[in-house]
């Protein structure tokens, strides 16, 4: 799944913030996702719910736990695809997938960046 950040308006995130992206649903085929900031707690969560884009319904809990040796990153994602049993099969067949691409690639920008933890 292709992933776009169009305008994220400022370096520090803050409930109520509106962030633009840009996803890759086919190939060739771009479309626009906006997600707002909620129930943000610094330094150890935040929540981004869509307002417009690909799925109909998304809440996604970002979360942040101090360990021995760094941090570790949790998702919580709670999504629907709409259309009824032609979104179920194309959760099955497709979006699944996709998700778990975006954030396979997520875990090893991550880690390029700031090294893996080391399990105590």
């Amino acid at each position: 799944m292709g992933f776009r950040i169009v305008s994220l308006p400022s370096e520090t995130l803050y409930e109520g913030e509106i962030v633009e992206y840009s996803v890759k649903v086919f190939p060739g085929v771009w479309i626009p996702w906006v997600s707002e900031i909620k129930a943000l707690k610094e330094g150890e969560s935040f929540v981004d719910d869509q307002i417009s884009g690909p799925f109909k319904f998304w809440h996604h809990r970002h979360s942040f736990e101090e360990k021995e040796g760094g941090t570790l990153v949790k998702d919580l994602i709670h999504y629907s695809v709409g259309f009824g049993p032609f979104g179920e099969m194309a959760r099955h067949l497709v979006v699944k997938n996709q998700l778990e691409e975006m954030f396979e690639h997520r875990r090893v920008t991550l880690e390029a960046k700031f090294g893996r933890a080391t399990p105590a």
